[in-house]
């Protein structure tokens, strides 16, 4: 399994880990699956990831809606990708459309039968055991959140946006002390790729865990995989 979380893509800072995750794709073939957060009537989104992947020479070229698949032949194309993309939105109503038809266990399966999962901002935190640490992005509290159980692939939690709220980082600390998982908190522009031996850390992620944080550090990230 290679897992890429971006807390944010279509900006210049992301550029050397573009390179990188497209060397991996590469590897294996050019087709990318379009998994989207909520319905697209007009497209806007995956036509603006696509004209970005295809700078890579990568091709985004299935897209699907939750709301809307076709059955087991779509399904059955979506996994026959080199890659798999999760868009940004809505988190828990991405969470919620995965859990119909048990789309989050048949990825959750095709992602750790050797797949490359991509994440951005809310695809990137479904990675994770929990989804707990969204409910910043409304005000909320992490520890209020009871149905947030996601795919579970990473050993941690992931917040990406860390830069938009200087709020962002206390309550992150507060909640660190409550939650058995370490945090690993992105600004925009930062990001990791993991898995296969992988632990590539792009910008300053920060890690935090019981109260405390610190710079993301590639050993402890690798130590963290190794025991999951």
């Amino acid at each position: 399994m290679i897992t890429a979380l971006y807390s944010d893509q279509l900006i210049a800072e992301n550029a050397p880990m573009d390179r990188r995750l497209a060397a991996l794709i590469l590897s294996r073939g050019n087709r990318i699956g379009y998994i989207a957060s909520a319905p697209e009537s007009q497209r806007a989104f995956f036509d603006e990831k696509r004209q970005y992947y295809a700078q890579y020479g990568l091709s985004l070229d299935l897209f699907v809606d939750l709301d809307a698949l076709a059955g087991n032949e779509e399904i059955g194309r979506l996994f026959s990708c080199n890659a798999i993309h999760l868009t940004g939105g809505h988190t828990g109503d991405f969470l919620r459309r995965l859990r119909q038809g048990g789309m989050l266990e048949k990825l959750r399966a095709w992602a750790l039968d050797d797949g490359i999962l991509v994440g951005t901002s809310a695809g990137a935190i479904l990675m994770t055991p929990t989804i707990a640490a969204d409910a910043l992005f409304e005000g909320g509290s992490p520890d209020a959140v009871r149905d947030g159980a996601a795919l579970d692939l990473m050993p941690f939690e992931f917040f990406p946006h860390l830069n938009d709220d200087p709020g962002y980082l206390p309550a992150l600390l507060r909640y660190s002390k409550t939650t058995a998982n370490p945090i690993l908190a992105c600004r925009d522009g930062e990001g990791l790729i993991l898995g296969n031996g992988l632990v590539e850390i792009f910008g300053a992620p920060l890690m935090i865990a019981g109260g405390f944080v610190e710079a993301a550090d590639r050993g402890r990230i690798a130590d963290l995989l190794s025991r999951a």
